[in-house]
């Protein structure tokens, strides 16, 4: 078996750009954890990249069951529909076939509330079977509105605009506040150091 090349401070860097845990970098890079451990701490970039509470990582990553083989999907050899369609999409971005981002406008921007990148997986031959890479892209939900259609029907823009309870929600959520979201709102110009205020104002979003 042929040895692992080492990895670079650089490849390391665009690793966890792109990826919320180091598990999810070395898995990027195609490499074992436990090479990419060692080469990230030996560029002290490990620890500011630990994701313990797994803080926007969807569940069923940490579930155990095995990442779908891409590849074979998106050359058509496995079925897509044998597949939770949100794990392919995430795993589009994870081993690296799209880049987590609008693929019209860039836009990339995390929600503070829940550390997640509102995108939209966008089959353009209308076939959410065809994961060929000509076939799929991200959309944010504005340019998904303007090139594709409406994601909402009549009764969720109702209860948007009107600030209605959505359905499904059974009681109201008591948001808390860490480090990094005071930050954020201290950035955008919404934290008066007060932090009863900041759960407040989160709350009313």
């Amino acid at each position: 078996m042929p040895k692992a090349k080492p990895l670079s401070k650089e490849q390391i860097v665009a690793a966890q750009a792109k990826t919320l845990s180091n598990m999810a970098a070395a898995r990027y890079l195609h490499v074992s954890y436990q090479h990419y451990k060692r080469y990230a701490k030996l560029y002290k970039l490990f620890a500011d990249h630990k994701n313990q509470s797994g803080k926007g990582i969807p569940k069923f990553l940490n579930s155990g069951k095995k990442m779908p083989a891409m590849v074979e999907i998106i050359e058509g050899r496995i079925a897509a529909s044998s597949f939770d369609p949100n794990k392919l999409k995430y795993s589009l971005i994870e081993q690296g076939y799209l880049l987590e981002e609008c693929a019209v406008c860039k836009f990339k921007e995390r929600r503070v509330l829940d550390y997640k990148i509102p995108l939209l997986l966008h089959f353009k031959d209308k076939n959410s079977n065809n994961y060929s890479l000509d076939n799929v892209q991200l959309l944010c939900y504005n340019d998904y509105f303007l090139t594709v259609g409406d994601i909402f029907n009549k009764k969720d823009e109702q209860q948007i605009e009107t600030q209605q309870e959505h359905n499904g929600t059974t009681k109201q959520v008591n948001w808390e506040v860490d480090d990094y979201h005071l930050q954020r709102l201290k950035e955008l110009g919404l934290d008066d150091g007060d932090e009863d205020e900041v759960n407040k104002y989160i709350s009313r979003i």
